[in-house]
């Protein structure tokens, strides 16, 4: 079965939790790790959501903010839907054309 996999990128939430509202407040502290990286970097690292991310970088991270992996990156899954047959007739309803409607029939209290 095909499932879908996607990822939450959660380095925002834990530079908040430790008081780092800057993200230039990160260069400093990865580069004690060895890690060097621009202040465009390091915004789009905090503000972006990174499609690829060494494992030093991270490791650096969890160091930083004393936290592990499943705490920076969040991971979700769920089975792929499958796609109607009729996938191209988008939300067409077939009508039976020889049934019609009925006209209510009002009925009043008094009787």
């Amino acid at each position: 079965m095909k499932r879908d996999v996607d990822y939450n990128w959660r380095l925002a939430e834990l530079m908040a939790g430790h008081q780092m509202h800057n993200s230039t407040d990160l260069i400093p502290r990865l580069h004690e790790r060895g890690i060097t990286l621009s202040r465009p970097q390091v915004y789009r690292l905090v503000h972006q959501r990174p499609e690829r991310v060494s494992l030093k970088l991270i490791a650096a991270l969890c160091d930083i903010f004393d936290c592990g992996p499943e705490d920076l990156v969040t991971v979700t899954a769920a089975n792929a839907r499958k796609k109607a047959a009729s996938a191209d007739r988008e939300n067409v309803v077939e009508l039976n054309k020889s049934v019609r409607p009925r006209r209510a029939r009002i009925v009043s209290d008094d009787d």
